[in-house]
């Protein structure tokens, strides 16, 4: 299904891809960091992952509707220009022998914050930049860059660390930021923006917009906890996984490293697959399929042991959940900007983004108060039990609304988009798969 979307998504596509693969070239360097550089226990490094998911969402509930009334390029430039300068302060700071635990915390905040605010905008451009026809098609073909970027990123990370230092993948990342922020650039043509008085202040009221958004479209309702609660869980037992087989079981680091990119080559198998099934099945069959079996496949963590029973055992249960989540996301994400009204995009991504890290820094520390109650192994079955109910939060229908109608109707708010240049609008339509 080769669809020609327009050199602007090209630039948008390879802006996403660049600055990806430097967060997956970096990922885990900063708990890295925290062990090896700056020699910090244990809870110091998990406080550093769950602090800085929970802070960074709290502090970026007021970018929903700042996004909002803004033209969202150069709001996605600046965002990335603040995560350049946030991660390139790392390796300055190393080189000077300056670096601190509590800077690793602050910039961790600061590029999350960032993120979120990043996402919403970028959601809300493509929206407008794409013709609503491709949105599943421009969907899947961000969620195959990102499995691409997750399979390629860590291993070449490591290679990079064991060769250079352990802050040159965070040099690395920021530099993925600074390109994306040329690429951004590079767009041409017209910009979005929900019209608002000047003389009118941002009220409480106008933070919440999105989740009142949210709680009123039944299906948006049902589709957003179920991504909250699964994305959750999934992730609560990401380092616990890490303490069973680098730990517990002793895998060497390249095995540990093979039972997550091999996976993730599945999840680029499932994006190149979710437009076709959706145009043989259906979205709402192709959806609630692929739903159910990312929900079940999980549990078979339960049956990993020690030794290359346990590495296959984590291999083939990781690639099924990532193959079914390669197909459920882009199809999820079609969904919830199809139903979301041009002028609370950036509200509703934004409200989607700060639960979903919020929840997964909740969940990452109940998980690790009961692994260590019982043991590591039986809080990631426990999981594996507790993901087996998440489907019956599935919608049953998706019937698409019309989504200014929509608006009108929940919740209320400015009228439509004003279009900010001189390029002639597209209907708009799609989102990146993001958050």
């Amino acid at each position: 299904m080769r669809v020609r979307l327009g050199s602007n998504f090209g630039w948008l596509w390879s802006a996403y891809a660049v600055s990806t693969y430097g967060t997956w070239i970096a990922f885990g360097a900063f708990p890295l960091i925290a062990v090896r550089v700056l020699h910090s226990p244990a809870f110091a490094v998990s406080l550093l992952g769950a602090a800085g998911l929970a802070v960074a969402a709290i502090v970026a509930v007021p970018f929903g509707p700042w996004v909002e009334h803004r033209a969202k390029r150069p709001v996605m430039i600046a965002m990335d220009l603040i995560r350049f300068l946030a991660m390139v302060s790392v390796p300055i700071a190393y080189l000077l022998g300056l670096l601190s635990y509590g800077q690793l915390l602050v910039v961790s905040v600061i590029a999350g914050t960032a993120n979120i605010a990043f996402t919403a905008a970028s959601g809300a451009y493509l929206k407008y930049l794409v013709h609503k026809d491709h949105l599943l098609i421009a969907n899947s073909r961000f969620e195959g860059t990102s499995w691409v970027a997750t399979a390629a990123g860590p291993p070449l990370g490591g290679a990079l660390i064991g060769l250079l230092g352990p802050v040159v993948t965070v040099a690395a990342d920021a530099l993925s930021h600074l390109l994306s922020a040329l690429g951004v650039f590079r767009i041409r043509g017209g910009d979005v923006a929900a019209p608002r008085d000047p003389a009118t202040r941002v009220r409480a009221t106008d933070l919440l917009g999105g989740w009142r958004f949210i709680l009123h479209d039944r299906v948006l309702h049902r589709l957003f906890l179920n991504s909250v609660t699964v994305n959750g869980l999934i992730m609560a037992t990401s380092p616990l996984l890490a303490v069973l087989l680098l730990g517990q079981y002793r895998f060497p680091a390249w095995q540990y490293g093979l039972a997550f990119g091999i996976p993730a080559v599945g999840g680029f198998a499932g994006a190149r697959l979710s437009a076709r099934l959706v145009a043989r099945y259906g979205r709402h069959r192709t959806m609630n399929v692929s739903g159910w079996l990312r929900s079940i496949f999980p549990l078979g963590l339960a049956f990993t042991q020690p030794g290359i029973p346990g590495l296959l055992t984590v291999i083939i249960v990781e690639g099924l959940l990532i193959t079914c989540m390669g197909i459920f996301n882009p199809i999820n994400a079609t969904e919830r900007l199809q139903r979301t009204p041009a002028d609370h995009a950036a509200q509703v991504l934004t409200a989607w983004s700060v639960s979903s890290k919020l929840a997964q820094a909740m969940l990452m520390v109940l998980w690790g108060i009961l692994a260590t109650l019982t043991s590591t192994l039986t809080a990631i079955t426990i999981s594996g039990i507790l993901l087996l109910a998440t489907p019956l939060l599935l919608p049953k229908r998706t019937h698409m609304p019309d989504p200014e109608s929509a608006a009108s109707a929940n919740t209320p708010g400015p009228g439509p988009q004003r279009r900010v240049g001189t390029t002639r609008a597209k209907d708009p339509i799609s989102i990146v798969s993001m958050s």
